[in-house]
């Protein structure tokens, strides 16, 4: 089957994907490859809403300052000040769009999440991500130039490099595309384009418990990876504080904005317990409350804390919470009247593939936005709300920047097609299905929350073994979604435990037993990765100054 060609390809149908799509759209043909349906991404399913600066008695500095305290001493001030400073603008487009947030009167009802210090969050009531995906999947949908692949899998990126009879143009290598699998038919198809950029979303499924979509499998980290791209800080996975813990709820999750509206954590005796981890209790930032939450846990025995918002009283949680108001009923609970049991699950990929302040990685033809892309914005630890704040801004800019190279870039050269080398369907998937499982519980048990080098050391041995079997069933069998997918979280689980273990020190998302404390002076620094000789290798980053 021969390749198919556009001016951009777009892995991923989140905001960033889908923002970037419209923009590039203006000057040329998108081809757009989305897992499932266009909604079945985190955007949509983000609950609290887009933080950024819209009242008077708010300032770019105010929540510059909350980023960087967030972030623990690795956020990147150049890029967090691109962020905040042009991410009120992008809400806006949003709004022109026809993204309709909440307001009171003629203002924007603005909430307040853990780590800010002024309330700054614009929402559509508690189903933010679902307003924004839905104005934006309806434009994607009605523009001209932009062709929807849905239920098709990004299979890996094809390289300049690995392309016969092409000759490299420089001594760099580049991206002309994608191998695409359509999830129906199971055909591998070769898609070409100047410019491909990776907005796959994160990595939630490589842990047993997620706030994440089904499709958040590392997708694009792990192409990124194999391809030969420089990722970093993959160590700071965040863990949101407050998801559900009931066995029909799939980790849903409580916003961060229900304790930013007064809602307390509390022991299952009814103690309240945040105030002996920090002076802001409940309204700490996620890596203290989950790391508490996760402690509290472990003294109790139990299985999970209680998340109170009775005191809102019916009438405040129906009308600021209606989503998590009737999804708590469906499931038996009601928050107004009884508190919530919650737990933490892995939530946001703070590291990621590493780009520059318009996108690009460091293959030629090759960009990334999104929680797959890794800005500096973040550091250690996402401040709430800042997510689709940065997949907005930074999608602009890759998109400007993709612009501007395609109308000087060569011609897409003869793709190559998929091959299969004898590959056949296997007999059965158990197998399979027991590595996926054996994979998620391993890093959950081992890489979580509060982490020690014991463990660190046995996952990393337990997971080559996985790694091993896992490639022996990709070049064995044909291939379908679960056995890429499989490929991905693990080869990410690799480079999650090798950052883990080369930073020596606790900070922000990362907490080590055997070095609790916070150490400036050495490890002030990112932890940056690539793939050498079929082996992850992590190396600290220069040190940073201080903000």
């Amino acid at each position: 089957m021969p390749g198919r060609t556009s001016d951009f390809l777009v892995v991923g149908s989140g905001v960033a994907g889908l923002m970037y799509a419209l923009r590039v759209a203006e000057s040329g043909t998108v081809t757009l490859v989305t897992k499932k349906r266009y909604s079945e991404s985190s955007t949509n399913y983000a609950q609290g809403g887009i933080a950024a600066v819209l009242r008077d008695d708010d300032s770019f500095d105010l929540h510059v300052k909350d980023t960087l305290r967030a972030g623990a001493g690795l956020c990147h001030e150049d890029a967090v000040r691109i962020m905040v400073e042009e991410g009120p603008s992008k809400v806006m487009e949003l709004i022109e769009l026809g993204a309709a947030f909440t307001k009171s009167g003629s203002e924007f009802s603005l909430g307040r999440e853990g780590g800010h210090s002024r309330r700054r969050i614009v929402h559509a009531a508690d189903l933010t991500g679902r307003e924004v995906e839905n104005v934006l999947m309806s434009r994607v949908a009605d523009h001209p130039r932009i062709e929807v692949l849905e239920n098709h899998v990004m299979v890996d990126l094809i390289m300049e490099s690995r392309m016969k009879g092409v000759k490299a143009r420089s001594g760099r290598d580049r991206c002309w595309g994608a191998f695409v699998m359509s999830a129906e038919t199971g055909k591998i198809q070769s898609y070409g384009a100047k410019t491909v950029i990776l907005a796959t979303g994160g990595c939630g499924k490589v842990y047993l418990y997620t706030s994440n979509p089904d499709i958040a499998t590392g997708d694009g980290v792990a192409a990124a990876y194999r391809a030969g791209a420089r990722l970093a800080d993959l160590e700071f996975i965040q863990f949101h504080p407050t998801c559900l813990y009931h066995p029909q709820a799939k980790s849903f999750l409580i916003s961060e904005a229900v304790r930013g509206e007064g809602a307390v954590l509390k022991r299952r005796d009814g103690t309240p317990f945040m105030g002996k981890y920090h002076k802001q209790e409940g309204l700490a930032s996620r890596d203290v409350v989950a790391q508490a939450i996760d402690r509290e846990m472990k003294i109790t025995g139990d299985k999970h804390v209680l998340l109170d918002m009775t005191e809102l009283g019916e009438k405040r949680i129906k009308s600021r919470f209606p989503n998590i108001y009737e999804k708590c009923l469906s499931f038996g609970l009601d928050p107004s009247s009884e508190p919530l049991p919650v737990v933490p699950a892995a939530h946001y990929m703070c590291g990621g593939v590493v780009i520059d302040l318009k996108g690009r990685t460091s293959i030629k033809g090759l960009l990334a936005c999104g929680e797959t892309a890794w800005t500096g914005v973040h550091g250690a630890n996402r401040l709430a709300s800042n997510s689709l704040l940065e997949a907005l801004v930074f999608s602009a800019r890759a998109a400007q920047a993709s612009v501007e190279e395609v109308s000087g870039s060569p011609k897409v050269p003869p793709l190559p097609q998929w091959e299969t080398r004898g590959a056949r369907k296997p007999r059965e998937t158990v197998a399979i299905d027991h590595t996926w499982d054996t994979v998620r519980r391993l890093m959950w048990d081992y890489v979580g929350i509060v982490r020690s080098e014991e463990r660190l050391q046995t996952a990393r041995k337990r997971l080559d073994v996985l790694r091993e079997e896992i490639e022996g069933y990709y070049v064995a069998f044909l291939l379908d979604p679960d056995l890429v997918e499989l490929r991905n979280i693990a080869q990410v689980g690799e480079i999650i435990i090798g950052c883990a273990l080369s930073r020596k020190e606790s900070r922000g998302l990362h907490y080590l037993l055997e070095h609790p404390k916070r150490d400036d002076a050495k490890w002030r620094r990112d932890t940056f990765v690539r793939r050498a000789d079929g082996k992850c290798r992590c190396y600290p980053g220069p040190k940073l100054r201080r903000s």
